[in-house]
């Protein structure tokens, strides 16, 4: 079993985690994108929109949304992006992620804490929550902290779904946010970087 395999609640409910719908996100400062952001925007999304790949999505939309996130807290937070995360596997808590970003600078290699990103399939943002609440329990265990809060999300590149993990309570947001305009979705993502900061 490997994180693809969640994809249904009930299978991450077999972890012994409750799920249930929430809304979790304070009052959230949007952040403006920088002109690099807005011309990749610019570029990507009529080529998404015309075609719709899950591939255009994460390379012309996702991966330049999170570089912004990363430029936007100097380089202090690292992206990873199809990198091997297994954690337990006897639990089904292996496999690739689709996007991890870690509140470091470190790209050698993934450090704790991180937040997960999974990619939706096929366009719908609910078959992605299972798979990624599965790799926000193996977040939980990799940063060694059973009540930390581990933070999520899904998105198709244009809609964007947030998640929570506090010990066996995953909270998914009520909510989905689309793009653009892309400054809430920046907002959110920074956000959550920042709480491990405040921790």
């Amino acid at each position: 079993m490997a994180y693809s395999d969640f994809t249904t609640i009930a299978k991450v409910q077999a972890l012994g985690i409750k799920v249930i719908e929430a809304q979790f996100l304070p009052d959230i400062t949007p952040i403006s994108p920088s002109d690099y952001l807005k011309e990749a925007l610019r570029l990507g999304l009529p080529l998404v929109l015309a075609r719709g790949s899950e591939k255009a999505r994460s390379e012309l939309l996702i991966a330049p949304i999170l570089l912004e996130v990363s430029r936007h807290l100097s380089q202090q937070a690292s992206l990873f992006s199809g990198e091997d995360f297994t954690v337990d596997p006897a639990r089904g808590l292996n496999g690739l992620c689709d996007f991890l970003i870690s509140n470091s600078p470190q790209q050698l290699e993934i450090e704790k804490p991180v937040i997960v990103i999974v990619e939706a399939k096929k366009v719908d943002l609910n078959s992605g929550l299972a798979q990624c609440l599965a790799e926000m329990v193996a977040a939980q265990q990799f940063n060694q902290s059973e009540t930390e809060l581990i933070y999520g999300c899904v998105t198709t590149g244009t809609g964007w779904k947030f998640l929570k993990l506090q010990g066996a309570i995953a909270s998914v947001d009520v909510f989905e946010y689309s793009i653009p305009p892309v400054d809430y979705v920046l907002g959110v993502l920074v956000w959550m970087v920042r709480q491990f900061a405040a921790a």
